[in-house]
């Protein structure tokens, strides 16, 4: 077999390099093209996914990235969307570790450095799939079509569409996840490098793990096995039924099965709760009109391929209106879509000269996976400006997106639910009752904006309906602390003591390190005399919080009271180590110091108390009985 390059590769106008210059000037295009988001900042999704995730942070146990999903929640919660990517949460948790702690350029930076290789690797993907996979002699694998698969991987490198992966850095997912899909790809078309369908079993093996590992950065890694599949019986096979179900069949079924197996039971064999706003079309009124969207979305897609200027990190919310009905004029797009895929099948397949043409085909389904891949990354718009507003305490900003974000759309339950905390905050009480609870009607489930109603109805004293929304939070969120902690204040309110403590020591079951339902334990036996039950929670939560100093110091209060004057001291001194500006800490160690008779000390203390908060309640009376007694002493002495 005479071997050489398709014979429309030379008529492309570029030069002719070798592979390791044309991986350079690959390289330096991708740089070129989005080292400018460098410099960015953490944003939308990026506070979830990395400010507010714990697991990144090094004193957290590493082995909760593999309990946790890509936002930090329990996989077994009911709030999860069981977005499983631990991998990625590894390289997030990598890069705090090498900046000692959140500095977005060297996130950023790895994102950019990821595009770069991944860019790189598409030559050799391209080359594959342009020019077939053809080895010489000695089994070395040969580039028949060098300018064409340089001139696809340049537009890889260079096309806007992956703004959003590479600039936002919660895009790893993607980078990663586009990373070890082309390496299972290509390690599994090494493994017919020997020619006349041998195949090495090991190399499909190998495939397989990089596939497991690509479906570990983010969950469309498995799809790998599908292009492998194709590949496989359009190119390798040439539709041989033996050779396939020798091959594919065993191999590439098992291995996908038990890859989709263990998801199952990763995602605790239940699947994720999607609302409206996170898949718009599912939720439309019958089959057919989703199978249109679903068909819609495809489209866009391609078009953006195409002609990407018209580009958005999110496309929910009313940014892509659904088909209703046959009389939309955009029903036309995904009727056009299918007809030219079908003229290329037809094209690839049917004509003279299809054994040329047949990779053009593998090509652009190729393409389309990888958009996919971009594409399925969208988070919500307004919302997350909202968001990242409120993060930054510009609530009055943050107010006018959630308000725009509901306003598009109308069942957007997430954006009620965070509108509603901040109307609440602002004491709008009636209207953030009126959100929260139409969340609550939309999405029954929805165990934090319960919780939330539930506080906005304490608020606003209507007791019962709040004791009846914490306990609908916590059945629909069975380990829910915060929820605890928060029926434990309601009970305190009503002067349930009992009920506060259990709910307290509920939360506190479930989130040892709960300082405040600890706090208002301790606190709440102060108040009701249980002195001795008071002092023994604030060990015990010491023991969990060693550090903590406002249980320091409602530990050293309950001593105090006990006349246990040295051990008093020595938690108030702890607790001002930690924080010395506490003026409260300041005036209690001086009603020690007083009761104690060192009257100098406690002098001392009253003044600093007073020059931190001149108003602090009830300091300047005992500051000026202090010194009536200091006045009556020197007199004495004199």
């Amino acid at each position: 077999m005479v071997l050489s390059e398709p014979y429309w590769d030379h008529h492309i106008p570029l030069p002719k390099l070798g592979p390791l210059h044309s991986r350079l000037v690959t390289a330096f295009v991708a740089l070129i093209c989005f080292i400018n988001s460098y410099n960015g900042d953490f944003v939308f999704d990026d506070s979830e996914a990395i400010i507010n995730n714990k697991d990144l942070n090094p004193d957290t146990p590493l082995s909760n990235i593999w309990k946790n999903d890509f936002w930090g929640s329990n996989l077994s919660s009911n709030s999860s969307h069981k977005s499983y990517r631990p991998l990625t949460v590894l390289t997030f948790r990598i890069n705090y570790l090498l900046a000692g702690g959140l500095h977005p350029i060297g996130f950023h930076m790895l994102n950019v450095a990821l595009h770069c290789v991944i860019s790189v690797l598409m030559i050799d993907v391209f080359a594959i799939l342009i020019g077939g996979l053809v080895h010489d002699g000695r089994g070395v694998k040969l580039n028949l079509s060098p300018k064409a698969s340089f001139l696809a991987a340049l537009f890889f490198a260079a096309h806007p569409v992956h703004t959003e992966s590479v600039a936002g850095i919660v895009g790893r997912a993607d980078l990663l996840c586009a990373l070890f899909f082309q390496l299972s790809f290509l390690v599994y078309c090494k493994a017919f490098q020997g020619g006349d369908k041998k195949f090495s079993v090991l190399w499909i093996f190998s495939s397989i793990l990089l596939c497991a590992v690509a479906m570990l950065c983010k969950e469309q890694g498995i799809t790998v096995l599908g292009v492998n599949a194709a590949f496989d019986i359009l190119m390798v096979c040439n539709l041989d039924i033996y050779e396939l179900a020798h091959r594919l069949l065993v191999l590439l079924f098992l291995g996908g099965s038990f890859l989709l197996y263990a998801r199952w039971r990763i995602m605790g064999t239940g699947p994720p709760s999607f609302t409206e706003v996170d898949n718009p079309a599912s939720f439309a009124e019958n089959v057919i009109l989703r199978i249109v969207n679903y068909n819609y979305y495809y489209s866009l897609n391609a078009w953006l391929l195409l002609c990407p200027w018209w580009l958005c990190f999110d496309w929910s919310m009313g940014c892509v209106p659904l088909i209703k009905s046959a009389t939309d004029w955009r029903i036309v797009w995904p009727l056009l879509l299918w007809c030219c895929l079908m003229g290329l099948v037809y094209q690839a397949l049917c004509s003279q000269d299809s054994n040329k043409r047949s990779p053009v085909l593998h090509t652009s389904d190729f393409i389309g996976l990888m958009s996919s891949l971009t594409f399925s990354f969208l988070a919500q718009v307004h919302y997350n400006v909202g968001k990242n507003l409120a993060d930054r305490g510009n609530q009055s900003a943050a107010v006018k997106y959630y308000r725009e974000a509901v306003r598009l759309h109308p069942k957007y339950v997430h954006a009620m639910n965070n509108l509603g905390n901040i109307l609440k905050e602002r004491n709008e009480l009636e209207e953030a009752e009126e959100l929260l609870s139409s969340a609550v009607h939309i999405q029954p489930d929805f165990a934090a904006a319960w919780m939330n109603l539930g506080i906005v109805q304490n608020s606003l004293k209507k007791f019962d309906k709040a004791e009846q929304s914490y306990w609908n939070a916590i059945k629909f969120r069975k380990k829910y602390p915060d929820c605890y902690y928060n029926l434990g204040r309601l009970y305190a309110d009503l002067n349930r003591s009992i009920d506060a403590l259990n709910a307290w020591r509920n939360a506190t079951m479930l989130k040892p390190d709960h300082s405040l339902a600890w706090n208002n334990m301790v606190i709440l036996l102060d108040n009701t005399g249980n002195l001795a039950q008071a002092e023994l929670i604030g060990k015990e939560a010491l023991k969990i919080l060693p550090k903590d100093h406002t249980i320091m110091f409602s530990l050293a209060n309950v001593l105090g009271k006990q006349e246990k004057y040295k051990e008093s001291e020595g938690f108030f001194l702890n607790a001002l180590k930690i924080n010395p500006n506490v003026a409260s800490c300041h005036g209690n160690l001086a009603v020690l110091y007083h009761r104690w008779g060192k009257l100098d000390l406690a002098k001392r203390h009253y003044e600093l108390s007073l020059r931190l908060d001149p108003n602090a309640p009830g300091t300047k009376e005992n500051y000026n009985m202090l010194k009536r007694k200091l006045e009556q002493r020197q007199r004495t002495v004199g």
